[in-house]
């Protein structure tokens, strides 16, 4: 018997540098970023995504976009997790992560950061993604066996807000 495990990664929405003096970590999102999650939660749940678990980095741009998502899922915000080590990881900080909460769940979402999310997804599927844009959505599958083997997944969606949008603006 197949078990099979899902993972929606996602880049945070686009965020502010109007303000200098703030930390990279505490950058919030800016007016664009503020539409495009809203938005991309829409598609989550026009595809009948409902993770277990939602994952995400500390920074601030990451949890609102974890926040946004989640409502527009009508996932309890209070069970968003944060996890530091998806923080502008490596692929192999992401692999953990992944690999810690795939163990109990079969469907989880990550929300983390660039360059590593690309990488990882890239490593994972050999899709040759260039650039996953900020609030792109990318959903990779494996069956368990194929997980523990090392890392194959397939490639099911990689969504973007771009994609939606009538003009780019």
């Amino acid at each position: 018997m197949h078990i099979m495990k899902s993972v929606i990664f996602v880049r945070h929405a686009k965020s502010s540098w109007d303000d200098p003096s703030l930390d990279d970590e505490e950058r919030p999102l800016n007016k664009r970023g503020k539409k495009s999650a809203p938005l991309m939660g829409k598609v989550l749940r026009s595809k009948n995504e409902f993770p277990e678990i939602i994952v995400t980095s500390q920074a601030k741009r990451a949890y609102d976009t974890a926040l946004i998502l989640a409502e527009e899922i009508g996932y309890p915000v209070e069970k968003i997790i944060t996890d530091k080590v998806l923080y502008m990881p490596s692929p192999e900080n992401v692999l953990k992560v992944m690999e810690k909460y795939l163990i109990s769940h079969k469907k989880i979402m990550l929300v983390s950061h660039n360059p590593g999310i690309t990488e990882f997804v890239n490593l994972l599927t050999g899709a040759g993604i260039d650039n996953i844009p900020t609030c792109g959505i990318v959903r990779v599958d494996f069956n368990e066996t194929d997980f523990q083997k090392g890392l194959k997944g397939d490639l099911i969606y990689f969504e973007y807000p771009k994609k939606y949008k009538k003009s780019s603006g």
